[in-house]
């Protein structure tokens, strides 16, 4: 298994493990509000019963053990109607408007779409109802295990973000030395090349050795350039995005392996958007070869020029082996390389221009096992 076969696997067993603590945390949390909640029930049925007891009582009867019991109930809200469905008493509903006959009567339909009552008859065809309901201690532990996951979900989610915020900073900060320090270390030796093939022209050297030498040296200068970009934030231009890349795929369709088509289809009107002219041709460069050498034989890679009202999409398009589904996802993320001496950098690169330089998106449009892939890039369009 791969470094990020191993990390996704990593997050799945961390996810999984997440979400066994919750379920663990609300069973614990239910099984606790049903001895709760019978408490309560067994506790409205003692009040009830001493209600109705002390309806039955004679004048000399002793109440003392009765009216414990009636008063012992200080957090259940009640409600007692009569046989007539009048109101008779009430407790425990923790409202200034507890004495109000409107609030009272409201407070009674909620209690009864609740269904929670007990029926007593204190004489034959004389009853009393007591209508209740949860505690409020009940009613705030119900929520509790809810609110305390939420919370800790929610700081979770605040700590995954500020690491992976400070993770992409240090990337990104790796990304710009590493560029940089590869320009510099390249600038050096180009250099003296480019001394060298003067110095050559000066001694008459075949001209077609120092022609082919100058476009060797050209194409590192260009390298380098494309380097040092990277490492800084790019001027963006106002660029016709027909030339540009049709520029781009002629350079490598005329080093294309002849076994293999490379054409560029773009339409007659110019599209225009705003672009680093290098580090963009590197791309589609990138993208080119990357289908070169997906293809094995003969075979073709086109690449169409389109736009919207809104986006330049540029889509490149290879006859190649395709990419399978599992691993789509992870072509652009670094070190993910089907060949064995790549770095898996190319794809990377590609991604961090497009997104981050020029704010647009690049993904796979489409891939079929041995039937090709779709490249896509989409970037803003500006007005001509």
């Amino acid at each position: 298994m791969d470094f990020y076969g191993r990390k996704n696997l990593w997050k799945f067993l961390l996810f999984v493990f997440a979400i066994l603590i919750g379920l663990v945390t609300l069973f614990y949390t239910e099984s606790f509000l049903k001895e709760l909640r019978n408490e309560e029930v067994k506790k409205v049925n003692q009040w009830a019963s001493a209600m109705s007891s002390a309806l039955r009582a004679e004048k000399n009867a002793d109440m003392l053990l009765v009216s414990q019991i009636i008063n012992s109930n200080t957090t259940i809200p009640v409600i007692i109607t009569n046989g007539t469905d009048s109101i008779v008493h009430s407790a425990n509903l923790n409202s200034p408007r507890a004495n109000d006959p409107d609030y009272l009567k409201k407070r009674l339909e909620q209690m009864r779409e609740n269904g929670l009552f007990i029926e007593d008859y204190y004489v034959p065809n004389k009853k009393i109802v007591v209508y209740y309901e949860s505690s409020n201690l009940l009613t705030k532990l119900r929520y509790y295990p809810i609110a305390l996951l939420g919370v800790i979900s929610l700081f979770i989610l605040v700590a995954y973000f500020a690491f992976s915020g400070a993770r992409k900073a240090e990337q990104d900060q790796v990304w710009n030395g590493l560029a940089k320090e590869t320009a510099h270390q390249i600038g050096t030796p180009l250099s003296s090349l480019m001394g060298w093939l003067e110095l050559m022209k000066l001694q008459e050297v075949d001209p077609n050795m120092v022609k082919e030498m100058e476009k060797d040296v050209k194409r590192l200068e260009t390298i380098t350039n494309r380097f040092s970009k990277i490492g800084s934030q790019p001027a963006l231009r106002k660029t016709d995005m027909l030339l540009s890349t049709r520029q781009a795929v002629e350079y490598l369709r005329t080093r294309s392996p002849k076994k293999i088509e490379v054409e560029c289809h773009v339409p007659f009107e110019p599209i225009y958007s705003e672009v680093n002219l290098p580090l963009f041709e590197w791309v589609i460069e990138n993208l080119i070869r990357n289908a070169i050498d997906a293809i094995e034989g003969e075979g073709r890679i086109d690449v169409y020029l389109s736009s919207t009202d809104t986006k330049v999409q540029i889509d490149v398009v290879d006859t190649g082996k395709g990419i399978p589904p599992q691993k789509v996802n992870s072509v652009f993320r670094p070190g993910y390389s089907t060949k064995k001496r790549g770095w898996g950098l190319g794809l990377s690169l590609a991604r961090r221009i497009i997104e981050d330089y020029h704010k647009g998106k690049i993904f796979v449009a489409e891939s079929v096992l041995e039937g090709g892939t779709t490249f896509r890039i989409l970037l803003p369009k500006v007005p001509a």
